[in-house]
């Protein structure tokens, strides 16, 4: 529910419409009336709002006049069942649109409606409303134009339209494209007068930040450099400056920089110098104070108010000095960041070792890792103090995380999107040959206890290690997995891998199902029967095809637990006493 820009009415989506009700007398104006269970009127189905974070689905404009929305028709797009075998004597079937890769999308459009009733004007945006994506639709500030960003089915080019109320066609006024993906703008800011917009881009090979002109004929870089703009924080316009996160020297790291939005593109780092690790920012709406949060990995956070662009502290909010002293008392080993190598690449890593180490001794190793494009694990910052893996050092293993190429990290383009249709197959490479080259470095790794295990993605990459590296990797517990490529939804893997149809050979390469022959070691796979992001169809199949080539191994499923596996009574204690238990059981602990 949304109040309109005079707060006299209030709109909210019901029963797939959209409805606006006055404030003074409750009268109730409904503006849509064809939402049903496949036509779905200002809000998204599934997979908008898992990959482009798409909740809110329509717009006030900045009159109060109209409202601009996202309809999605659903038809023909696969719909996928989930059985719940708990809650009732018979089971119950929920069902939902969830395109997978390769198949039928949503049909999606945008247009608007007066906010007093009436028919509804469709943008024309050209193509196929199947076969592209309406990530982004926003009302320029002050005025009656709809800014919007279109997307093609393989993600390699962005349009941005303005289409005016009642104005007639849309007009495309910037195109953004890449060899492999491009992604969506989630920070566009309107500078002098509405007559600029802020745009990110890596077309310099690096993530920067541009100032683009209303019409889009004039592009200028707000930042320049070798290094990567990591997300925007704020703006104090009347300053002309704008703040935002970076990391040149440490990709581990994150630090507030600050830059001109009419500069060239010169940068000024703010962060002090002799706080290392990682630096969040809430700033206020005029830029003048923020909110800073500052950690690293045995800093719990200290949170204070500091005024821009000084950075001098205004006030303590928290300085957690009674957490800090409560962490410092249990005497854990510090998470030690180091570096390794897979071929010629550099990669970022950090382990963590038992208390009472010692250095003359060999001890196992387990790898946490993830490895997918949407996220990163080798961070400098706090977090939680990372329990569960000082709980697994200290049962006798060091607990090791490595960055692989095409990871989330502020290292360039080229470190991101080298694995463009090779999502899988660089990953489990780096891990192998980055524990190998870590116990190189450090003769305290033994090379014959070498385990790993991950969840999501870093279930998937688990998978890949242990059936294509079986040498390297003895023990492996996947959670909540991707077996097989094919199943994933279309916006995420079609983004990085392209369609099955059009990359047969990369789903296949990438997709641990393939290698099911190569397991050789100890295997559990963990998955919540309810998942309905990656759904537990993905272990079935993995389990079918490792039964038909005669592979022992161990399964764990959790009724009804989505995609966290973490709903319902003693969930949360009952998988991590089960995942300690069974690398205790298959991969001896301790120093030998």
């Amino acid at each position: 529910a949304k109040f309109s820009p005079d707060g006299t009415r209030v709109a909210y989506v019901s029963g797939n419409n959209i409805y606006v009700e006055y404030v003074s007398d409750g009268k109730v104006v409904q503006l849509t009336h064809d939402g049903s269970s496949t036509i779905v009127n200002g809000t998204f189905d599934w997979v908008y709002e898992e990959e482009f974070s798409c909740r809110d689905g329509f717009r006030w404009s900045p009159d109060g006049k109209y409202i601009a929305y996202w309809q999605s028709d659903t038809e023909g797009t696969g719909w996928f069942d989930i059985i719940n075998n708990v809650d009732s004597l018979y089971p119950k079937i929920l069902r939902f649109p969830y395109p997978k890769a390769g198949t039928t999308n949503s049909a999606v459009k945008v247009g608007y409606v007066a906010a007093s009733g009436g028919e509804t004007t469709w943008i024309d945006l050209p193509g196929d409303p199947r076969q592209n994506y309406i990530m982004r639709m926003d009302f320029i500030p002050e005025s009656n134009d709809l800014f919007i960003q279109q997307m093609n089915r393989p993600q390699n080019t962005n349009k941005v339209w303005i289409a005016t109320i009642g104005g007639g066609a849309p007009k495309n006024i910037l195109t953004e494209t890449d060899a492999a993906w491009v992604e969506t703008n989630y920070q566009v800011t309107w500078l002098k007068n509405n007559t600029y917009f802020t745009w990110q881009s890596e077309r310099s090979g690096w993530r920067h930040l541009y100032r683009v002109s209303r019409d889009g004929k004039d592009v200028q870089p707000i930042t320049k450099g070798e290094f990567d703009f990591i997300e925007q924080v704020g703006m104090d316009v009347k300053k002309g400056l704008v703040y935002f996160i970076a990391s040149p020297d440490n990709y581990t790291q994150r630090y507030l920089y600050s830059a001109e939005l009419l500069g060239k593109g010169e940068v000024k780092r703010l962060s002090p110098m002799d706080e290392q690790g990682q630096h969040r920012y809430d700033l206020s709406p005029d830029g003048k104070y923020a909110v800073h949060t500052f950690s690293n990995s045995v800093t719990p956070p200290r949170i204070e108010m500091v005024a821009l662009p000084s950075h001098k502290t205004v006030s303590v909010i928290e300085n957690n000095e009674e957490a800090a002293s409560q962490y410092q008392q249990l005497q854990l080993s510090p998470k030690e960041f180091v570096k390794t190598r897979s071929g010629d690449l550099q990669l970022d890593a950090w382990m963590i070792k038992p208390v009472n180490f010692d250095p003359s001794k060999k001890y196992p190793v387990i790898i946490d890792v993830y490895g997918e494009p949407a996220g990163s694990t080798v961070q400098d910052v706090w977090q939680g103090g990372d329990l569960w893996h000082q709980y697994l050092a200290n049962q006798g293993y060091i607990v090791v995380s490595i960055e692989n190429r095409g990871a989330a990290a502020p290292r360039g383009r080229e470190w991101r999107k080298c694995i463009y249709g090779e999502v899988g197959t660089f990953a489990s490479q780096d891990q192998a040959q980055g524990i190998l080259d870590l116990a190189r470095q450090y003769s305290f790794i033994d090379t014959s206890r070498i385990g790993i295990t991950g969840w999501s993605g870093g279930g998937s990459q688990t998978l890949n290690c242990m059936f294509r590296y079986p040498d390297v990797f003895c023990t492996g517990i996947a959670i909540a997995f991707v077996s097989d490529q094919r199943l994933y939804d279309t916006i995420y893997q079609e983004r990085y891998m392209n369609t099955p149809q059009a990359n047969p050979e990369g789903y296949r390469k990438g997709s641990p199902i393939t290698y099911v022959e190569g397991l050789k070691g100890n295997l559990l796979l963990i998955h919540g029967t309810g998942d309905d992001n990656v759904h537990y169809q993905s272990c079935e199949m993995l389990v079918n095809e490792l039964v038909k080539h005669g592979k022992v191994f161990y399964q764990l499923s959790y009724p009804m637990r989505s995609h966290s596996i973490s709903e319902r009574e003693g969930t949360t204690y009952h998988l991590r006493k089960s995942m300690t238990d069974y690398f205790l059981k298959n991969l001896p602990a301790g120093g030998r």
